[in-house]
């Protein structure tokens, strides 16, 4: 297979929220009362939600600039690239980078929407969810059809609210939601809970997707200030092993062959042994702690229930058959820090290449399992010859979409300009002095 005939579909991507998201979605005695808004201070942009100002997360809108600056946070809108805000930029960008289609997670709610989860006003906060899944679906995903996969927020802290809030996005053409990992972390039940047994049922019955993207949850621990930084985001996608665990033990996995749990930019490499680990867990211990995998293994569970995610994993991809082909996706994590726009698919292909994957395993992790696991097929939509990378980035040559490279704005000192490495304390404090949010 060539390059320009890959065709990727990205389970993980982000988008900031344009300042006029809720305009269309609420009343205007709503938008008054309890809506979100953006406001702006001292130069820089909040979003201000029942009296808390949150900010850009850190390294969430970095694409586009130098590698340098990928500590300074762009606080302005009008500092990052306008692919990361609106739509029909973003369909230029994605166009530029080979990439059909996207799973976009929020970023001032938090990727799971912990924000409104701990409202005060809980009316009020099911309202904003309910306008927050409308604007993604209708105006996010719903102005080019076959481009932007729904993804849809949840009331978690009620179960009938949860399941008719699925039911009602369902309806709309939503097929995944976003969870947290672990929601014990905000004060929630644990998954083993009979609260989350209706959402089980109701996401099993309609084929919808649970989405635990890493940090939403459980997360690695900053070692100390002095440690460098580097430590902690190469921990991170690891960090969901403990979730996945979890809820590789949950007996309600037992009840729902078809129920799906994307372990969202969790990378692949360290599945293996996890899975390993699980298999002499059961041989070794489950005789007196009296595990129930039913008359499977826990390897056949793994590979029935959860999807894994890539974006630079060749030891992953090298032990594909023991995590399970089909439970292996193609991410971009556009507009992160990790993501390798605009040459994605040259970073995906060289990756694909050193492997040795055939063309029907490439065909699978860069698309096929994304559009038999979401239930959205974006080429019978929009026609195979103009899926391919090599369309999608002629179609972005005739549009004159521009990737150069380009310094941004921001408040904070250009990291390029300092000596020395740069240590978990120095990141903390430059986040928490620009009003951003490091976790979920």
């Amino acid at each position: 297979m060539n390059l320009e005939d890959m065709i990727l579909i990205s389970v993980d991507d982000h988008v900031v929220e344009p300042p006029e998201m809720f305009d269309q979605h609420m009343t205007q005695k709503e938008l008054e009362t309890i809506a979100p808004r953006l406001v702006e201070e001292d130069g820089k942009n909040f979003w201000l939600y029942e009296g808390h100002k949150i900010g850009n997360m850190g390294l969430n809108a970095v694409v586009g600039r130098p590698k340098e600056e990928y500590g300074m946070e762009p606080l302005r809108y009008e500092d990052m690239r306008k692919g990361v805000y609106s739509i029909d930029e973003r369909i230029g960008d994605m166009d530029a980078n080979g990439i059909l289609s996207s799973i976009c997670f929020p970023t001032f709610p938090t990727f799971a929407g912990n924000l409104f989860h701990q409202a005060k006003d809980k009316k009020g906060a099911k309202r904003v969810i309910e306008a927050y899944n409308d604007w993604h679906i209708d105006e996010w995903a719903g102005a080019h059809p076959g481009r932007i996969i729904p993804l849809a927020l949840l009331p978690i802290w009620d179960s009938e609210l949860m399941v008719n809030e699925v039911k009602r996005v369902v309806a709309k053409g939503c097929k995944a939601i976003s969870f947290p990992d672990n929601p014990t972390f905000h004060g929630f039940p644990s998954i083993h809970n009979a609260h989350w047994d209706k959402l089980w049922e109701v996401c099993a019955e309609n084929d919808v997707v649970i989405n635990c993207h890493i940090g939403t949850g459980a997360q690695p621990p900053h070692s100390s200030p002095e440690t460098p930084i580097d430590a902690w985001i190469a921990a991170f996608p690891m960090s969901i092993a403990n979730s996945a665990a979890d809820w590789l033990y949950g007996e309600f996995l037992l009840k729902y062959d078809n129920l799906k749990i994307s372990l969202t930019e969790g990378g692949v490499g360290w599945v293996p042994y996890f899975l390993e680990r699980a298999e002499f867990t059961l041989d070794h211990h489950g005789a007196w702690t009296k595990s129930n995998f039913g008359d499977k293994r826990p390897r056949e569970v793994f590979q029935e229930h959860f999807l894994t995610c890539f974006i630079e994993d060749e030891s992953g991809l090298r032990n594909r058959d023991l995590v399970g082909i089909e439970n292996i996706l193609f991410e971009c994590d556009y507009p992160h820090s990790d993501s390798t726009w605009p040459m994605t698919p040259e970073n995906t292909f060289r990756q694909l290449d050193n492997v040795g994957l055939s063309d029907e395993e490439i065909d699978k992790v860069t698309h096929l399992n994304a559009i038999k696991h979401f239930n959205y097929d974006p080429i019978a939509i929009l026609g195979r010859e103009n899926c391919t990378v090599g369309a999608l980035r002629e179609k972005a040559k005739q549009a004159g979409v521009d990737t150069t490279e380009k310094s941004g704005g921001g408040n904070s000192a250009n990291i390029s300009d300092r000596s020395g490495r740069m240590t978990s304390g120095e990141v903390q404090k430059l986040f928490a002095g620009e009003g951003a949010a490091v976790d979920d």
